[in-house]
């Protein structure tokens, strides 16, 4: 199976849907052709009929047009990337390409593995702290982290979550949550320590593109020359990061390595 999406890969499959989908719906980014909307499996239980539901509709959407698929590590409890990982091997079996899919993934949130379990702090500490995966000080609101040692840990888990060699976009999730209890100069120390073990992991394969996924941290900056909108979120409040100071903060990456 092909390691990643492609730009050849994904250029076949809008192909298949010449005089079906309507125009514009594939656009090109990135050197890759993506559909105009994308699968999300963010809601739902952490149940055996979810899962199944998710997986089926992950390879309904491919067939009729869909090819931007998106999890998060967190998301009921990894199930959600395991249902995504089933759709890919089921379409794979069906003769879709590895290559014709952007698989998109994310990383910060502290998960249980596949159910809460009855003592979280037990199993957070024997999985996590115990191992030296991360220490109670890397934590922010009690369920955040994006220390080097902890996004390794968490793209391993969701690289056999997906069954999948290289994610083709991975996301630091909402890292803006540290900023309710660090100060604006270690989140952006820890944001750039985030980005330069992303980058190291462009480098192994092991990601295509890595980026941001968030809230409320790029609403407004002030380095940006556009006008208020009435209401408009101000800088640094409602937690939102300074957006170019926080790209600054990211790694010198090379013309595929980073991605806003």
């Amino acid at each position: 199976m092909t390691k990643s999406a492609t730009k050849e890969g994904t250029t076949r499959y809008a192909q298949k849907f010449t005089g079906r989908a309507a125009a514009g719906h594939f656009r090109e980014a990135h050197r890759l052709v993506l559909s105009s909307v994308g699968i999300g499996t963010y809601l739902g239980q952490p149940d055996a009929k979810t899962d199944e539901g998710y997986t089926a509709a992950a390879g309904a959407a491919v067939e009729n047009g869909i090819n931007v698929f998106d999890a998060a590590i967190n998301y009921r409890f990894q199930r959600s990337e395991r249902s995504l990982g089933a759709a890919i091997k089921q379409l794979v079996a069906r003769g879709f390409g590895r290559e014709e899919i952007v698989v998109c993934t994310k990383g910060g949130y502290l998960t249980a593995d596949g159910a809460m379990p009855a003592d979280p702090n037990e199993y957070f500490f024997r999985e996590y702290i115990q191992p030296g995966v991360f220490t109670t000080k890397d934590i922010a609101a009690g369920s955040h982290c994006m220390t080097p040692k902890f996004l390794k840990n968490q793209l391993g888990r969701s690289l056999k979550n997906l069954g999948v060699e290289c994610v083709d976009v991975y996301y630091l999730h909402n890292p803006e949550t540290q900023l309710s209890e660090v100060s604006k100069e270690e989140f952006l120390n820890r944001v750039r320590e985030a980005f330069t073990f992303l980058e190291s992991s462009v480098e192994a394969g092991e990601i295509q593109y890595y980026g941001m996924a968030t809230w409320n941290g790029f609403r407004q900056d002030a380095r940006v020359s556009l006008p208020l909108r009435a209401g408009a979120v101000q800088p640094g409040d409602d937690g939102s990061a300074d957006t170019g100071q926080s790209i600054a903060a990211r790694s010198s990456s090379n013309d595929h390595g980073g991605s806003q």
